[in-house]
């Protein structure tokens, strides 16, 4: 892996509709570490799971079903990327793991998520796979930058005992939470930190810089800046 993992948010929507094999096979045409895609029961089809952001994007357009995606990922484009599971509501978590068994993806699989108790399922069912928590974890009540501030504080200290604990391998952070003290937490604790969701390429340089573990990004193409400055 490189420096800076490179990983293409729910594929590369800036280049094709988000959660779908074309914006997948975008992703991994510009090159890219991981792909980050979503993970959704359905509330029609009982143990159905597809690949979609919201009920709302699946009841929209023919979502991909979990496994016709990994699929696609068993297939040699895709070799050696890392696969970025979203998981959106609690309660599928075995059928997950089944899925990655069945396409023989499971070694290349990370699941995140922020949804409650899901990421504790996991680990006691497939503890070899490893897990990212997802920050925020619950809505910042309207956005207030008071209460935004307060919650940057406390991560630090959530993260490193989680990993410390065992609980995750890594803080998935949205970007507006991530500095020098975050990094340093988690990276002295032996996590990853990756950072959601990174369209400027002057933000993804300074992330870089302040050493996270990688960047996700609805644009693979910013990491052209990445690429250029490590050239120099």
């Amino acid at each position: 892996m490189p420096a800076l993992i490179r990983v293409g948010h729910r594929g590369a929507p800036a280049l094709s509709a988000d959660n779908t094999i074309e914006s997948f096979d975008a992703a991994i045409a510009i090159g890219v570490d991981m792909i980050e895609f979503d993970v959704l029961p359905s509330r029609r089809e009982p143990g159905a799971l597809y690949v979609a952001h919201d009920h709302g994007a699946l009841d929209e357009r023919r979502s991909p079903t979990l496994a016709a995606a990994l699929a696609h990922f068993a297939t040699p484009p895709f070799a050696g990327v890392r696969l970025q599971l979203d998981i959106k509501h609690a309660g599928c978590e075995a059928a997950v793991i089944a899925a990655l068994d069945a396409s023989a993806t499971r070694e290349r699989a990370f699941i995140s998520t922020g949804a409650h108790g899901v990421l504790a399922r996991f680990r006691a069912l497939a503890p070899d796979i490893a897990l990212g928590w997802t920050v925020p974890d619950r809505p910042l009540v309207g956005d207030i930058p008071l209460v935004r501030t307060l919650y940057r504080r406390t991560i630090p200290a959530r993260a490193l005992a989680r990993l410390c604990a065992g609980e995750i391998n890594a803080l998935v952070a949205h970007w507006s939470l991530v500095d020098r003290r975050l990094v340093d937490a988690v990276r002295g604790a032996g996590g990853e930190i990756y950072v959601w969701t990174v369209n400027d390429r002057r933000r993804i340089a300074a992330l870089a810089a302040l050493g996270v573990t990688g960047v996700i990004t609805n644009d693979p193409r910013l990491f052209a800046v990445i690429e250029q400055t490590d050239a120099l």
